[in-house]
This record gives structure tokens, C-alpha cells and sequence, in this order.
């Protein structure tokens, strides 16, 4: 089973490799290749996605990905910078659905910014079209009308069939899990999210077995904080998934500890935690490696068929906060502060 490890910028490279120790302790047949992206692929072949990249990507069964980004790389052209690399080896692979469990393990309920009442055995998965919207849309740009002011323009749109697309694979999810499903649009203001809506509705009539409800973006973000439980799946588009997640993610206790998967129809995958870079802290040793050891744990089971290893690698990671173990990110007052290298050691000592 191949491999592409692309850690990327700032704290990638530190808490890639901590995953990486985690699934060579598994000993399975894995074949692992490095390879730079993002500003890291800017410095070494000047293209935040380098050609050898790319066909690395292309050949491998799965990609781990760390992170992107710095502020050094602000002022470089806008198609250089490193986030470029990250969207165009998405849309490159066709890497059109993003899962995002948001799960609150229960030794971290106290980490959350709500109370514990409120988050205790919370369980969402948000389920993300990556590939379209307004990320995409064309045309899209900054000019000079004739009478001197600046224009920015950016497009949203969707194709029904790239609704119809995501919203399969949220209903899947679904009936392996709570079977609820709450899809999120603005149908109330924005054409694109009223045909979303339409499609998904449609859709619906395959899946009689799945509660389907719908809920304005704006709404959905007040009862994210409100009553995060009432939720089982989301589906939504590319924006609103980008914001919604980001702060489900705070319902947790930390963005660094949340996973992620973005996969193609065929469930090839990169896998990459949901925070970023963070420049702040890069080289220091602090970082919070768990979100992206559970983005490997994701890897075995969607993209490389291995899912009691990947259990395994779930329960280590409940062991070691067990163990009272914690990065700054997730410490409360009576447990133990660890480094981003002593974190990986738990886990894999816990394997």
C-alpha cells in the first residue's frame, strides 16, 4: 500500500511525523514517500503543487497531509501561494467529499470552550462538497471599474449533479450511523443553495430510512453552540462547510484534535488534520499531534481496507488522554503537559 507524506509548512512536518511513527509501529506492508508542498514545494521547484508531486499523489493509494502556509510566503503571487497547492491537488483528484467527525472523547469534555453538559458523547460528522462553490466559481477576480474603484468578484455556484454527488455519500454515512441528516443552505437568499436544496430533498426519496431536515447556515451555526447533540450528519456546501467545521471543531476542546478525509468516488483519500500551520509555534515542539495521527486511523479504514488497525490506533489515542496526558492546547488544571514528540511516543508506546 502505497503512501504520499506531504507534511507541508510550519508545524506539518512535526506532527506528520508522529503519525508516520504511529503507522510504522502497526508493521504493516506500507510504502511511505515524501514529497513538499505547499511553501515547502514553493522553496524547493517554485509551484506550490510541484509536478513530482502531483504524480506522486497521482500513483499512491493514499496521501497524509500536514499542513500549509506562513507568513513568509503572504506576498508572493497569488497563484504561487501555498494554499493554491492544497486546492488544486483537490480538484486535480477529484477529492470532491470532505468528512470532519467531530467527536468529544470523554476525558476532554472539561477542554470544551460550553459547558460539559452540553458536549459530553458529542457525535457530528460534517460532511463537506470540496470541489465546487465559491472556492471555484468562475469567473472570479479583482479589477478596475471605468471609473477607477477596485471590484472583487467571486462566484458561487453548483452543477445538480455535484449536489446530488455529496449529498449520497452524506446519506450513506448517515445510514451507518444515527440515521439523521441535516442538509444546510441559505435557499431563503441564494439560488444556488435553493436548487442544493431541491436536489437534496429529491434524493431523499432513495434513502426513506434516513430523517432528512434542513437548516439554514446561519441557524445551524447558533444550534452548533446552542444544542450540538441534536445533530447527527451534516451536509453542506463548500463555504458553509469550511465555517460550520471550524467551529465544530471548538465544541471538541481544540482544533487539534480533529481529523479529517477528503476522498474521490472511489475512496482514494487525503487525509490531514483541519488546523493549520501555525507559524506561532512551528519548530518548538508543542503542537498537538492527535488530529493528525487520527487522520492515519481514518486512512487505514476508508482508503486502505484496514479498519481494526485503525480502531487500534483510536483506541492508543483514548488510552493516552486517559492517562492524563496533554498538549497545551488541551490542558486542564491535574493532568500532565507533553510535547508534540512525547504525545507520539504515548501513542505508540500505548499500541
Amino acid at each position: 500500500m502505497k503512501v504520499a507524506v506531504l507534511p507541508g509548512d510550519g508545524i506539518g512536518q512535526e506532527i506528520v511525523a508522529q503519525a508516520v511513527k504511529v503507522l510504522q509501529r502497526l508493521a504493516l506492508p506500507l510504502e511511505l514517500e515524501e514529497a513538499p508542498v505547499g511553501g515547502a514545494g514553493y522553496e524547493a521547484a517554485g509551484d506550490p503543487l510541484p509536478e513530482a508531486t502531483l504524480a506522486l499523489a497521482r500513483a499512491a493509494d493514499a496521501i497524509l497531509f500536514g499542513a500549509i502556509g506562513g507568513p513568509q510566503f503572504d506576498t508572493l503571487p497569488r497563484d504561487k501561494r501555498p494554499e493554491r497547492g492544497l486546492l488544486r491537488l483537490r480538484k486535480e483528484l477529484g477529492l470532491f467529499a470532505n468528512l470532519r467527525p467531530a467527536q468529544v472523547f470523554a476525558e476532554l469534555a472539561q477542554a470544551s470552550s460550553l459547558k460539559p453538559e452540553l458536549v459530553a458523547g458529542l457525535d457530528v460528522l460534517i460532511v463537506r462538497e470540496l470541489t465546487g462553490d465559491i472556492y471555484f466559481g468562475e469567473p472570479r477576480g479583482i479589477s478596475t471599474l471605468a471609473s477607477g474603484e477596485r471590484e472583487g468578484v467571486n462566484t458561487m455556484r453548483y452543477r445538480e449533479s455535484e449536489i446530488r454527488r455529496i449529498a449520497r455519500v452524506a446519506f450513506e454515512a448517515a445510514r451507518k450511523r444515527d440515521k439523521r441528516l441535516c442538509s444546510v443552505d441559505k435557499a431563503n437568499v441564494l439560488e444556488t443553495t435553493e436548487l442544493w436544496k431541491q436536489v437534496v430533498t429529491e434524493l431523499g426519496k432513495d434513502y426513506p430510512d434516513v430523517e432528512l431536515t434542513h437548516m439554514y447556515v446561519d441557524n445551524c451555526a447558533m444550534q452548533l453552540v446552542r444544542a450540538p447533540k441534536q445533530f447527527d450528519v451534516i451536509v453542506t456546501g463548500n463555504m458553509f462547510g469550511d465555517i460550520l467545521s471550524d467551529e465544530a471543531s471548538m465544541l471538541t476542546g481544540s482544533i487539534g484534535m480533529l481529523p479529517s478525509a477528503s476522498l474521490d468516488e472511489r475512496s482514494k483519500g487525503l487525509y490531514e488534520p483541519i488546523h493549520g500551520s501555525a507559524p506561532d509555534i512551528a519548530g518548538k515542539g508543542l503542537a498537538n499531534p492527535l488530529a493528525t495521527i487520527l487522520s492515519s486511523a481514518m486512512m487505514l479504514r476508508y482508503s486502505l481496507a484496514r479498519p481494526a488497525e485503525a480502531e487500534r490506533i483510536e483506541k492508543a489515542v483514548r488510552k493516552v488522554l486517559g492517562q492524563g496526558l496533554r498538549t497545551a492546547d488541551i490542558y486542564t488544571e491535574g493532568c500532565r503537559k507533553v510535547g508534540t514528540q512525547e504525545m507520539g511516543d504515548a501513542v505508540v508506546a500505548a499500541l
